[in-house]
């Protein structure tokens, strides 16, 4: 049986003393969404684009909070002049993706961000941790936290395809 990785990234998350949770509404991060939002020690924030979340995060550690950034992997090409903000101001950043554009993607759109991801966010110094495997979701997303936050650095886990799930172009057609 897989691991239920959202429910074993929200206690990392709670363990970790998160208090703000930016997100663009994606099916891959879906439970952790709803679980973050059930928390009444935690604000699920709903963003109209990626970049909208560095800034809520910076502003949660200015006002003293620990905050993360949820997105898919598209929304990465979203926020790259503003993680220049974190080198500069130097904040910690914890961003969890969940990759599209890999193995059996039905929708080509996907695929460029999704093949590109790793090295995108490398390039704007944001070190990168990729979850395989289900059952290294949760140890991925537990050392991104500590390092973020101890190091007021930035730090990415990227959620492979195959532990969210591959949607089929049925499946997508018929939601």
């Amino acid at each position: 049986m897989q691991p239920d990785w959202p429910a074993e990234i929200y206690k990392e998350l709670v363990g970790a003393g998160v208090r703000v949770v930016g997100y663009v509404p994606d099916a891959g991060h879906k439970r952790l969404i709803e679980l973050c939002q059930e928390d009444r020690n935690m604000r699920a924030v709903p963003l109209s684009t990626e970049e909208e979340g560095i800034g809520l995060v910076a502003g949660a550690w200015l006002g003293g909070e620990k905050g993360v950034l949820l997105m898919q992997s598209s929304g990465v090409g979203n926020i790259i002049n503003v993680l220049g903000m974190v080198q500069v101001c130097r904040f910690p950043l914890a961003i969890l993706v969940t990759m599209r554009g890999e193995q059996g993607e039905f929708n080509g759109w996907q695929v460029p961000m999704g093949q590109n991801t790793a090295r995108v966010l490398e390039t704007m110094g944001v070190a990168v941790r990729q979850a395989g495997e289900a059952q290294t979701v949760a140890g991925h997303v537990r050392a991104a936290l500590l390092k973020a936050f101890e190091a007021q650095g930035a730090e990415a886990v990227l959620i492979n395809q195959r532990v969210i799930g591959i949607k089929s172009f049925q499946e997508q057609r018929s939601q």
